[in-house]
């Protein structure tokens, strides 16, 4: 079962070559606010059955029990998008019952745009764009990113210590 509620990001590294991860990034909580009103709404109208006459009491529970299953597939949705940075690349892991992988190594990143809309910077959240030379990956746009500014640094930081921009930094 932890399989369909956790993306178990350690199948996805190559240890055998000495990769570790840096940051696991999930989803801030506000990219869950449309789950939670979605499942609120469903138990408003199954709260309304008991009043509702009895040859018609299965349609308010219908309609509860759909929304509720889809807000629940969008909470699963959100929990299960991880985007990783690790000492080699930076990788992207989503989808509820089929999975999606993206990679992008860390010499193929040209820029990483963070934006910050209003909302996002009250509640500590913003979005990255990344440029490379292949525009068309998986990898161009995460949203909702907590602490956008330190995930920012973290990945300045490996780039800066792989040696690719700049001189190499020892530890």
């Amino acid at each position: 079962m932890g399989g369909l509620t956790d993306p178990d990001i350690g199948q996805y590294l190559l240890r055998d070559e000495g990769e570790v991860v840096v940051d696991e990034v999930r989803h801030h909580w506000t990219a869950y606010v449309r789950a939670v009103l979605e499942l609120a709404l469903a138990g408003a109208l199954l709260a309304t059955t008991p009043f509702v006459h009895i040859d018609l009491a299965w349609l308010p529970m219908l309609v509860a029990g759909t929304i509720a299953l889809h807000g629940t597939y969008l909470a699963l949705g959100e929990h299960m998008d991880r985007f990783v940075i690790t000492n080699m690349r930076v990788f992207r892991v989503h989808g509820v019952f089929s999975r999606q992988h993206a990679t992008m190594p860390l010499s193929r990143i040209l820029d990483i745009t963070v934006s910050k809309p209003f909302v996002g910077r009250i509640f500590g959240y913003g979005h990255f764009c990344f440029e490379s030379a292949a525009q068309e990956q998986g990898l161009r746009d995460i949203r909702f990113v907590g602490r956008p500014n330190e995930r920012d640094h973290a990945i300045q930081r490996v780039v800066q210590r792989s040696g690719l921009r700049g001189p190499k930094v020892i530890n």
